[in-house]
This record gives structure tokens, sequence and C-alpha cells, in this order.
């Protein structure tokens, strides 16, 4: 048995409403974690199902406690807000993780600036504003033993062009993502927070995929791969877990776990959706 856990430590994660937020925040549940839920969907949106109400009982019913947090994490001041509500509940904050994401695969002629801006909003400045925001309390929870960490849902920085030819402003919005994740890796790492991405080798069949002409979600894998991947890098050590580009079902094989068609949507599938920047 592992003594590896999140028990008592709280999580804030952007996006958390659905798709791959809510399944790290119920992962993290599980072992009976305090989790921030932030995102903006309040009501219901019979195109894109799942609200924050219904991830909050989704992560108690898991085993954790559960805050709602409505947030437009382009907005500094809301995510500040988010920052107190989190603090005055929970004391504090042990773990940031950037799950929150804007897409449009769309070529240049066919971005309006609107999406474009919409990209870099949530993807880029979304993840270095909460970071800012909740650096204080890592630094809090380092000095206090508690294993801080910051993890970024964005890929490998991989500089070909063939990542970048069909859908330019998504790329750079999604490296800007992972460019924080270089960069304060470096910067935080003195006070001894780790940060890392973290992103998967197969498409995962998420509400947002089935908004992606052509993709089709019995081919996908389920978001509970990164859910079990972001736990074992969330329960690292900080001091020495940090800087890192990992790949969902590289991170599980090398902890051990052989048995990846339980994340298959259809079991027994071998030929999956590939996920863009996997060389």
């Amino acid at each position: 048995m592992s003594d590896r856990s999140l028990k008592g430590k709280t999580l804030f994660i952007t996006g958390a409403s659905r798709g791959i937020g809510l399944a790290i925040a119920q992962r993290a549940a599980a072992d009976g974690a305090n989790i921030v839920l932030v995102a903006k969907t309040v009501e219901a949106n019979p195109k894109l199902p799942g609200t924050l109400a219904e991830a909050a009982a989704a992560v108690e019913a898991a085993g954790g406690q559960a805050l709602i947090a409505p947030t437009d994490i382009r907005d500094e001041n809301a995510v500040a807000a988010a920052v107190a509500a989190a603090v005055q509940r929970f004391g504090g904050i042990d773990i940031l993780v950037n799950n929150a994401s804007a897409i449009s695969l769309t070529p240049t002629a066919a971005t309006p600036m609107k999406r474009f801006d919409l990209m870099f909003g949530v993807n880029v400045r979304g993840t270095y504003c909460c970071t800012q925001a909740c650096l204080a309390e890592l630094i809090r929870s380092a000095q206090a033993g508690r294993n801080p960490h910051v993890l970024n849902m964005s890929p490998p920085l991989t500089m070909r062009e063939h990542w970048f030819k069909n859908h330019v402003a998504y790329t750079m919005a999604k490296y800007g993502m992972s460019e924080c994740t270089l960069g304060h890796a470096g910067e935080f790492r003195p006070y001894g927070i780790g940060v890392n991405s973290l992103w998967p080798r197969t498409a995962i069949a998420t509400a947002a995929m089935q908004m992606i002409p052509g993709v089709d979600l019995k081919l996908c894998r389920k978001p509970e791969i990164l859910a079990d991947a972001a736990w074992f890098i969330l329960t690292s050590d900080a001091r020495t877990t940090t800087g890192q580009f990992l790949i969902d079902d590289e991170l599980l094989a090398s902890h051990g776990v052989s048995d990846f068609d339980r994340y298959a949507v259809t079991p027994g599938n071998r030929d999956f959706v590939p996920d863009f920047f996997v060389d």
C-alpha cells in the first residue's frame, strides 16, 4: 500500500465544472481533499453539460469537501476573490491546477480576433493570473511542509512547424501555458513549489471534444487517465518533481500501471485518436 495521499490538502482547480478538471477533483476528493471548484458555469447549458453545483455534489459524494467559486479567470479581481474565499473556507491553498482552456482549431483567416483574445485570455492570462494569485498561499504551504504544486494542463514545448501550421493561434495559446510551467518551475524552485505540465497522448472524451468536428469519442480515452496521472504528480515531492512536461500513459506506466484498457471509452480499442503536440 502506498502512503501517498492528498488527504486534507486544498486544491484550487480551474475549469472544474466538467471533464478533466472535474475528474481530477473527484480523484483528489477520494483521498479526502478540499476542492475549490473554479469555473463559469452556474446554470445548465444544454450544449455543454456540467454545472458547479453538480460538480460540488460529485466531489462530496467522492469523499471531499467542495467550495463553489464562480469565476471568469480572465478577471484578476474575480480570481483574487476566489482565492480569498478558498483561504477563508479551508485556511490556505496547497495545489493549483490550471485546467481551464479555450480551443479553436482554425487557421488564421478563420480565427476572428475575438476568438484569438478568448484563447489567450483563458489559456495564457488565466493561467498566469491564477498562479500569481495563489502564489502567496503556495509559499505558505511550502513553509508548512505541505508539498505545494502547480499543475498546468498543457503540452510539451515541441517547436515543430507541424504543430503550428493548421491552428497557430491555439498552439501559441497552449504553449503559453507551457511557458508558464518552464518559467515558474525555475522561479518557484527556491520556495519548494513544484510546477509541471501534464498532457494526454490520446484525445480525451469530454463535452468540449464533442464540439470538434470529426472526432469520434468512441476512439478516445476517459478523463480518468489524466486524473490518475495528475494524482501521481501532486503526491510526488515538489522539491524534486518540477519543470517536467509529462505524458499521461508514460507517467502511469512509470508508476507500475499496466491496465490501460479501463481508460478506453470503448473497451478493447487500441486505435485511439491521437492528441496534439506529442511527437
